[in-house]
């Protein structure tokens, strides 16, 4: 089929020809008394597909030639194209749009204005930056007209990794009673424990606190920081037996530990909504949560914490997700700030 190239868009002036075009595929957009305009994305496929030939005021529009104007008009126009094939070529209808979100995308076997969109989709290079904040935005515009938003990562060899992104809501069941009197903790520098054993069961009956070594509990400095937060417990000196109060506990360990301060924010968050957390250290995340009893349940989450504001580099976040899918768990990043969001980010083949 012939079409003419007019500044950004190409256009089948053919009424035949184009109603062909659209109704095989639904490409471009029916012009008022008939014929039909293209988008440079739905054009340069088409000529790739053999299906349109591309001329300019009566003379044949080379591929350099198409290829360069839509690299003018179109920003990111080749990790915006390969996406674009990709997912027409997985018999996907596909349109694009303006804004944040760069393609709405139909199920098999739908149409625009037959069927509604399925997937609100995003292309983006590796190179691009992560950030977190806007996915959560983009996340709960897609949620609130019932899309998937995806997110097509284009690396340097032209490949395509797919993830789906949600805003998530962990809970759990962590039992909620209270030890009785306050446990003595001693404080060693980069962990606690509670030497006594019959208050080191009763605390870490109260909540799965902490490890049991033989008939010591071993607290985590976030658990110890939490446990005298809520005054469940007394931190002494492990050395000199003298009382530390919060403030110096605190300062001590964002001594070892500088971000103490954001995983003690995410850390009473996942509390309060009843998840068990432990370390995430042999996964290389900050936590890995529970919905119930650690001894009895497999971790569900691996949870990775950043302040609000963070931007990341994308070759971080597929090293996560990848890890996180290999162990059967899922990947939640908390924004932390004045309360505590979660987007969950899993790899899918659309």
């Amino acid at each position: 089929m012939a079409g003419e190239l007019i500044a950004d868009r190409v256009v089948v002036e053919d009424p035949a020809e184009g109603s062909t075009l659209h109704n095989r595929g639904f490409f471009g957009r029916p012009r008022p008394g008939g014929g039909l305009e293209l988008d440079l994305l739905e054009a340069i496929y088409l000529v790739e597909a053999d299906r349109l030939a591309v001329r300019r005021k009566g003379r044949a529009v080379s591929a350099r030639e198409l290829f360069r104007a839509a690299s003018t008009a179109i920003e990111s126009f080749e990790i915006r194209y390969l996406v674009y094939r990709d997912l027409r070529q997985r018999g996907y209808v596909v349109e694009a749009r303006g804004g944040a979100v760069d393609f709405q995308v139909y199920p098999r076997g739908g149409a625009p204005r037959k069927t509604p969109s399925r997937f609100w989709v995003r292309a983006l290079s590796e190179r691009a930056v992560f950030d977190l904040a806007e996915l959560l935005e983009r996340a709960e515009e897609a949620a609130g007209v019932r899309k998937t938003l995806l997110l097509g990562l284009v690396d340097e060899e032209s490949d395509l990794t797919y993830y789906s992104v949600r805003e998530a809501h962990p809970r759990g069941h962590r039992p909620s009673e209270r030890p009785k009197g306050r446990i003595v903790v001693h404080f060693l520098g980069d962990r606690a424990v509670v030497i006594d054993e019959h208050e080191a069961q009763a605390l870490h009956a109260a909540g799965f606190f902490g490890k049991m070594i033989g008939r010591r509990l071993q607290l985590s400095l976030l658990e110890t920081a939490y446990l005298a937060k809520e005054g469940f417990v007394e931190v002494r000196n492990g050395e000199t037996d003298r009382p530390i109060r919060l403030a110096r506990l605190i300062k001590e360990a964002e001594a070892v530990q500088p971000d103490f301060e954001l995983r003690l924010r995410a850390y009473e968050d996942l509390i309060a909504r009843g998840v068990i957390s432990k370390t995430g250290f042999k996964y290389g995340s900050h936590f890995r949560a529970y919905e119930g009893d650690p001894e009895t349940h497999h971790a569900k989450y691996l949870v990775h914490v950043v302040p609000r504001g963070h931007r990341g580099a994308w070759p971080e976040i597929s090293r996560a997700v990848r890890l996180a899918h290999g162990v059967k768990k899922q990947i939640l990043f908390g924004e932390v700030g004045e309360d505590v969001r979660y987007v969950k980010l899993e790899r899918v083949r659309p």
